[in-house]
């Protein structure tokens, strides 16, 4: 079995299927499973360098954008949309996949088009509560559209019903290999000492950034805050009981165990990774003016659950301040938030769909 993997342009792209990718590797190797697979994707150094550890061959493309608002850019990227399917249309029928998985992101469009035209089976897996719009294009030519949660992804049209199946997110952290020891001696703490960790994707949130940087001796005199700070910028204040890197993998999910409470973007990955990981979360969701406000759709259904604290992007210094205190000196509220997030918990994620692409490789070939 070939599969020809899709997507990308953040981690919340690129983890996931991964986790499918090491399922599907981890059956190969205890059968006589055969196994190949390769990626069509986006040149950007992120990206390569995440795909080049996993040793996956490696296509890329060019990679247009279709934006939701009036832009002469609009315009020049449909021409790079066209070369991106004729180029994905070489790489397919050169390579010949049993079928594709797309995780979504403007690049996974031009293969899935590619690939309807050569009438290769296809999934596409959403993440968030609402379906973005390469989604909602992929969605026309697939065989499954995979949704984190029931009644997610409202923003396809119901003719695509019959398409839905509820997987939950795969993630790459897992309560049972964390280890919280691990993680404090990795930021040099004693096991007492109450932890922050702040992180906002991997290019970063520079509001969530302002509002620790801003606060960092009020913060500093309750716990030691942890930051992840992005890629995006080179700022690393030196501060007692305060330390910054602007991105960390390896060694991530140990840190993320030894937290007393995280304060995050609203991503769906990074939401389903502190649920895998029973992390009391305060989430600062991005807005509509740079997002489809698909992160306050993720936001508020934990709200609504008592799973997460939600705070809006224009929340004070003082706001930020107090919910963060109040967290870390309330260990029932803590308790709470993760009692209530055992509900949204969606397990074996990538089992489930590696099975949907066994499933629908053995279908096509018999």
């Amino acid at each position: 079995m070939k599969v020809c993997f899709t997507g990308g342009g953040t981690a919340g792209h690129i983890f996931p299927t991964l986790q499918v990718d090491d399922e599907l590797l981890a059956r190969s190797s205890s059968s006589a499973f055969a196994y190949e697979r390769f990626w069509i994707g986006t040149k950007t150094d992120r990206d390569r360098g995440w795909l080049q550890e996993e040793r996956m061959k490696t296509y890329f493309i060019s990679s247009g954008k279709l934006r939701r608002y009036r832009s002469f850019k609009n315009l020049t990227d449909v021409f790079k949309i066209i070369v991106a399917i004729f180029q994905s249309l070489i790489i397919l029928s050169k390579e010949r996949p049993d079928v594709i998985f797309s995780k979504g992101g403007f690049v996974s469009v031009p293969p899935v088009v590619a690939g309807w035209i050569l009438r290769i089976p296809m999934i596409t897996h959403e993440s968030d509560a609402s379906a973005g719009l390469a989604t909602r294009i992929n969605a026309r030519f697939v065989h499954y559209v995979c949704i984190p949660f029931e009644h997610a992804a409202p923003r396809l049209s119901p003719r695509y019903d019959a398409k839905l199946i509820v997987t939950g997110i795969p993630v790459r952290f897992s309560r049972e290999r964390a280890s919280a020891s691990i993680g404090r001696e990795i930021l040099g703490i004693e096991d007492e000492e109450p932890l922050v960790v702040v992180m906002g994707g991997s290019l970063g949130a520079s509001r969530i950034n302002e509002l620790v940087w801003n606060n960092l001796d009020k913060l500093t005199e309750t716990a030691f805050v942890y930051h992840l700070t992005g890629t995006a910028t080179d700022h690393h204040p030196s501060h007692k009981r305060y330390a910054s890197k602007d991105f960390l993998d390896e060694k991530l999910q140990d840190v993320l165990q030894a937290a007393t409470v995280v304060v995050s973007r609203a991503g769906a990955t990074a939401i389903a990774e502190l649920i895998e990981l029973e992390k009391p979360m305060i989430l600062i969701p991005l807005g509509t003016r740079a997002s489809r406000g698909d992160q306050i759709l993720n936001a508020q259904r934990l709200s609504a659950a008592s799973a997460a604290v939600v705070l809006d992007e224009s929340a004070t210094d003082e706001q930020f301040v107090e919910t963060v205190r109040h967290l870390l000196h309330n260990e029932d509220a803590r308790n709470m938030l993760i009692r209530n997030t055992e509900q949204l918990h969606t397990r074996g994620a990538r089992s489930l769909i590696a099975d949907l692409i066994v499933d629908i490789t053995s279908r096509e070939g018999a």
